[in-house]
């Protein structure tokens, strides 16, 4: 049953939601109509507040839909969950996307910018998530009261640097995932002791013809 805060299915002939409902589909996803709907919402949502806030540069809609929501639901298969942390979420990136699509696990969207984290918290209720928690805080001062399965963050910085920030919030067995464009092959060398490169993957995102890159990472006294 759908939430009486998620927005109606998008109609068939709106050419942001075929792009959109074509672009998962060739990340081997296949989205509902309520999460089609929630997805669309959340791109007209975030263009309605950055023309006041300027949330992102990307005002396009169907650059939105490429640069942001499939770049964020690329990664899906290297989330591991039930307990996901996007930290420096930003105006929620990636862990909005993927928090529509992964109803059954838990996001915690963390950022220390006040005004992010208030279109964050807006966009939570306006797309009726239940699965998600808006911490507004800097990553070094953040303290959960229970791990992550899984650290992810966008654009935040170096791997040593994230890592150093985030290392404390990983459970046992859990994943550290840094998104990348280019392959960060002196980011890796410069990796501090006790940590293990699980995997690199070049990710191909519909409609963006950079690179783009995932970077999987485990403690070696915590990873398996």
């Amino acid at each position: 049953m759908r939430s009486p805060h998620s927005p109606a299915p998008p109609l068939d002939d709106d050419p942001i939601a075929g792009a959109l409902r074509a672009g998962a589909a060739r990340l081997g996803l296949s989205l509902t109509p309520a999460q089609l709907a929630q997805l669309l919402a959340y791109q007209r949502l975030l263009a309605k507040w950055s023309r006041v806030y300027n949330l992102t540069a990307v005002r396009d809609p169907a650059r939105v839909v490429s640069h942001h929501l499939l770049d964020a639901l690329a990664i899906k298969p290297f989330v591991m969950g039930p307990r996901v942390l996007d930290a420096g979420t930003g105006a929620g990136l990636p862990g909005l996307p993927l928090a529509v699509i992964l109803p059954e696990w838990h996001f915690t969207l963390l950022d220390a910018n006040q005004k992010k984290s208030r279109f964050v918290t807006q966009a939570v209720v306006e797309l009726g998530l239940h699965n998600v928690d808006v911490a507004s805080e800097r990553i070094e001062r953040y303290r959960p009261q229970e791990g992550f399965t899984t650290v992810v963050t966008r654009a935040l910085g170096s791997v040593a640097e994230t890592l150093g920030l985030c290392s404390h919030m990983i459970m046992p067995g859990g994943r550290f995932l840094a998104m990348k464009g280019a392959r960060p092959d002196a980011e890796l060398a410069a990796l501090p002791v006790g940590y293990r490169v699980l995997e690199i993957a070049s990710l191909e995102v519909p409609g963006v013809d950079a690179p783009r890159h995932v970077v999987s990472i485990a403690t070696m006294e915590r990873g398996t």
